[in-house]
């Protein structure tokens, strides 16, 4: 009995990955407010303090999986992939958070149309990778497992949408941008949303791993 005791529940984890899934579209979904408000200094204080939250939210849930991974004997999937899907996972609540607090240490001043445009595809990816991990626990399922790595697909044509526009945004930037500083700003600024949907990616392809694996 008391050997049973020291195994936490497999579906910890699942619930685990759906908790910090749950704070990645907090983030973003703060983060989309602050870019669409940006120009009202209250409302960017207040949206930039709810990254803050969220991201601070999912490091703790980061830190409970790997804590319990050291406890746990029997796991529902290969150990390596817990790891590195809430670590990855974790890798985008963090570029999320960099953004906000980039704009701010810049002291960007106006949003772009492409930072917008950059910002909602971001949203997107993030809803998207919500979707795929709520399924993790149902992979078993083939109607679930397929809907999986749809949903995988729809991350990565995201991704290729966020680089489209990102290459655009910086042909735009290095042609009609005649203040070098703000140039550098900016720049800085597109990367960091683009990697946001990189990183979202990364979740999608280690998700399409463990589907494959797994059901």
């Amino acid at each position: 009995m008391l050997f049973g005791k020291l195994l936490p529940r497999e579906g910890n984890f699942f619930e685990m990955f759906n908790q910090h899934a749950d704070r990645i579209v907090e983030a973003a979904r703060a983060f989309s407010l602050l870019v669409a408000n940006y120009g009202d200094p209250q409302l960017r204080e207040r949206y930039t303090r709810e990254v803050d939250t969220a991201e601070h939210a999912a490091d703790r849930v980061t830190r409970e999986v790997n804590k319990m991974l050291h406890k746990t004997f029997i796991t529902p999937i290969d150990r390596e992939q817990i790891h590195q899907l809430i670590n990855t996972m974790d890798d985008v609540a963090d570029v999320i958070q960099d953004s906000a607090e980039t704009m701010s240490l810049y002291d960007v001043r106006h949003m772009t149309e492409d930072m917008s445009r950059l910002t909602e595809l971001s949203l997107k990816c993030c809803e998207r990778v919500k979707d795929a991990v709520y399924m993790l626990a149902k992979i078993a399922e083939p109607k679930v497992a397929e809907a999986a790595l749809k949903t995988c697909e729809e991350i990565d044509q995201l991704e290729s949408d966020a680089d489209r526009v990102m290459r655009s945004a910086m042909s735009k930037l290095f042609r009609e941008e005649p203040d070098v500083r703000e140039l550098i700003k900016l720049k800085a600024i597109y990367e960091l949303l683009e990697t946001i949907t990189d990183k979202c990616e990364d979740v999608a392809n280690l998700i399409e791993g463990v589907v494959l694996e797994n059901s």
